[in-house]
């Protein structure tokens, strides 16, 4: 019976059969969710105004790379907000694999100076390895491991179509959930693959800073009043969970809050220094207009509080 993160694994990102590989149609109404980029341009404006203090603060190349653009909004709206004479130093970067969204980027952003690559690692080596780094809901697509604790043994999920059972883990990753004072049975999800993927290209980066954007929480807030953890499916805007995440497999979004103890506790292991975690009232408030959207992406009791905006850089 295979673990769960291979099953997540196959239904994202399986080159034949993923939702992200083939089977997405779009990101925002007319797709299964949609986030903050599409739903307002304000995201770019904010992102747009770190990196141009950034550059006034470190004259030189300017290059922005996007990891995981979805479908162009985000790119669309950072370009539209820069200011003139940036602009025309800009070189913007898309990292994506997914075939149908590249489509869609390419056709959206058909007027603007953009290249497309594979990884990071090649992104930065067009970048010089100097660059502004950023992704808006990425993590959480990446596969998770999930876990629950008897007394003092750790069991990990394995699922075969919707049987689930939790098997003796053969190995831990580094995480600070995996800890004995996590309550007994409550399961909890780690983005080990994330960790994995990370650390394949992050020493190729020697300057800049890395924003990322995703819903989440520190530990163990992530986990209050979550016993059954917060994996499910996005399906139609419709919010699946149980054993539906197992039904229309590579037709729906998987996804799992992110443990934002854990990203800063890998960076820093990777050699990165923390400058800042916030939410996301917190970093779009100086740049949101008056209009239902933007009231409602910075709402503490909505999106506003559930998104985290981490920032990081290089410090070796």
């Amino acid at each position: 019976m295979p673990r769960f993160d291979s099953f997540m694994q196959f239904a994202l990102h399986d080159p034949d059969h993923g939702y992200y590989a083939k089977k997405i149609r779009t990101v925002g109404h007319q797709g299964d969710f949609s986030t903050t980029a599409t739903l307002s341009p304000t995201l770019g404006a904010a992102i747009a105004d770190r990196a141009t203090n950034w550059l006034k603060e470190n004259p030189g190349s300017f290059h922005l790379i996007e990891i995981g653009a979805g479908d162009g909004s985000l790119a669309e709206s950072i370009i539209k907000s820069l200011p003139f004479i940036q602009r025309l130093k800009l070189h913007y970067h898309i990292v994506d694999t997914s075939e149908p969204l590249r489509k869609i980027q390419q056709q959206r952003l058909k007027s603007h100076r953009v290249l497309w690559h594979d990884t990071p690692r090649d992104a930065l080596k067009s970048a010089g390895g100097r660059a502004i780094i950023f992704s808006n809901e990425l993590v959480d697509a990446f596969p998770v491991r999930i876990f629950h604790r008897i007394q003092n043994d750790w069991l990990e999920l394995h699922c075969d179509n919707q049987t689930e059972t939790f098997l003796p883990a053969s190995s831990l990753p580094d995480s600070s959930a995996l800890n004995p004072k996590h309550p007994e049975s409550h399961r909890v999800e780690v983005h080990e693959s994330y960790h994995q993927w990370l650390e394949e290209w992050i020493t190729s980066w020697r300057d800049g800073e890395m924003i990322t954007i995703d819903y989440g929480d520190t530990y163990p807030d992530i986990y209050h009043r979550r016993p059954q953890g917060t994996i499910r499916a996005f399906f139609h805007h419709e919010n699946l969970t149980g054993p539906a995440i197992y039904q229309n497999v590579g037709h729906q979004d998987l996804t799992a809050d992110v443990n934002f103890t854990d990203l800063i506790e890998w960076g820093n292991e990777l050699g990165l220094e923390t400058i800042s975690l916030t939410d996301q009232t917190s970093f779009l408030t100086p740049f949101a207009r008056n209009t239902t959207q933007d009231l409602y992406l910075l709402h503490p009791d909505g999106p506003g509080a559930a998104f985290k905006v981490l920032i990081q850089k290089p410090a070796f």
